[in-house]
């Protein structure tokens, strides 16, 4: 949401950052409405404040015994035009904030200007990408040669783009996220949350999925939808809240399920758990003051490299540029990790700054110290990683070409109950047989 009092102030500061976006211009459509429904309720005021006068004079009139038949008309008048406004009004404002509502964010000044992913800067790279003499297998392959990966199953029950894992696959993505937790709660200072996974409209609102991208959600006979991300409910914790200064910055962390209806472009990462119409993410979410916000980001983006650099994975950053970054975000860092199967480095984060356009949409507010007046906070968000994605990196980097299998990764060899390295189930069998 935006503030309709500073695009009054300077309108065409608006247009030309919603132009980077490739947007067109929009303000000449928003002062419109916005003048129109001013002076709607400039005539409701004028008229309350005669009908209050008149409404007096009645009083007086009737006290002497007279006859206030003609005023009395023209309130009852009064009052049906002062319905007729309301309504006009109403609708006024809907419009308007339908508008204002269907609108990105603001880009900050550091975003890069860019058509598209093509255009996306690169800000690091960490750690040598990987590759054998050999090409390596995507990650479907090796599941399914490990036969812990079963998307025939899978469909039966639910059709496209859902996964079935078991035994070690299982445990290993089980035990990147509790690895992820441990991390980001242990050494990164954020506070663990068991959140919502249905949430109302309103919540969606906040966070600017809802109106926009209500068809790639989820949505339940129970006007309850499905969380595409944790930070729907992670950053509605403060919504309609007036929160104290000495309380941010706050820093939320969750490990849920995610579910989207809209998994990508047609015809895009059809094989494979790249693209998923549910998967498991752990989610970083940050609430601080203005003031704050951008070095936060560098940290929260900081917190989601650290996991990768943990698990030896290569990486590297990108800043995304105007015609690329999401809908809610004034700057966003993607993280991409080496995937030897294709290749190439895929997303495995998002980290964006959102200032205050999330907390506008939600009324999250703060209160510095001595002071009466509030302001709105900055909200942040990032994956902390994605899990399935980690679970397709380690598969790949950790892969082992002379048997198929996949090393355990030393920092998750604490959560794997001693396993060492998942083996496919027919060489586990042979081993089986021969100990016997």
């Amino acid at each position: 949401m935006h503030d309709i009092a500073a695009i009054r102030k300077d309108p065409a500061a608006y247009d030309k950052n919603w132009a980077r976006r490739g947007v067109s211009p929009q303000t000449p459509e928003i002062l419109k409405l916005d003048a129109e429904r001013r002076a709607v309720q400039t005539e409701m005021q004028d008229l309350q404040n005669q009908r209050n006068t008149k409404s007096k004079e009645i009083g007086v009139i009737k006290g002497k015994g007279g006859d206030a038949a003609a005023l009395m008309n023209e309130v009852a008048a009064m009052k049906d035009r002062m319905a007729e406004l309301e309504q006009t009004e109403a609708a006024l404002a809907e419009k308007l904030n339908t508008i204002l509502a269907s609108l990105p964010n603001l880009l900050d000044a550091d975003t890069p200007d860019g058509k598209d992913e093509n255009d996306n800067k690169e800000v690091r790279k960490v750690g040598t990408p990987k590759r054998l003499n050999s090409q390596t297998p995507e990650h479907f392959e090796i599941g399914e040669a490990l036969g812990m990966m079963d998307f025939e199953t899978a469909a039966k029950m639910s059709g496209s783009r859902f996964t079935l894992m078991h035994s070690g696959l299982a445990r290993m993505e089980r035990a990147l996220a509790q690895f992820m937790l441990d991390t980001h709660t242990q050494e990164h200072g954020y506070t663990e949350v068991s959140p919502p996974l249905l949430v109302r409209d309103n919540a969606l609102y906040g966070t600017g999925q809802l109106p926009k991208f209500a068809e790639d959600l989820f949505h339940t006979t129970s006007d309850h939808w499905l969380i595409p991300t944790a930070e729907v409910s992670l950053t509605n914790i403060v919504a309609d809240c007036i929160v104290e200064d000495d309380y941010l910055p706050r820093r939320y962390t969750a490990w849920t399920p995610c579910f989207r209806s809209e998994a990508g472009a047609a015809g895009k990462d059809t094989r494979g758990m790249i693209r998923q119409h549910q998967f498991y993410k752990v989610e970083l979410v940050s609430v601080t003051l203005p003031e704050q916000s951008n070095d936060e980001h560098e940290r929260m983006t900081g917190c989601a490299e650290n996991i990768l650099k943990k698990l030896e994975l290569p990486f590297r950053t990108i800043s995304l540029c105007s015609g690329d970054i999401g809908f809610g975000s004034r700057k966003t860092y993607d993280i991409e990790v080496w995937l030897p199967g294709q290749d190439r480095y895929r997303e495995i984060s998002s980290c964006s700054n959102c200032g205050d356009f999330q907390a506008r949409r939600m009324k999250a507010r703060f209160r510095r110290k001595g002071e009466k007046d509030t302001q709105f906070l900055h909200t942040l968000n990032g994956s902390g990683v994605a899990v399935g994605r980690a679970l397709i990196a380690v598969m790949e980097n950790y892969y082992d070409p002379d048997d198929g299998g996949v090393f355990v990764p030393a920092a998750l060899k604490p959560y794997m109950g001693g396993i060492e390295k998942l083996i496919p189930a027919d060489t586990a069998t042979q081993a089986q047989k021969r100990a016997i």
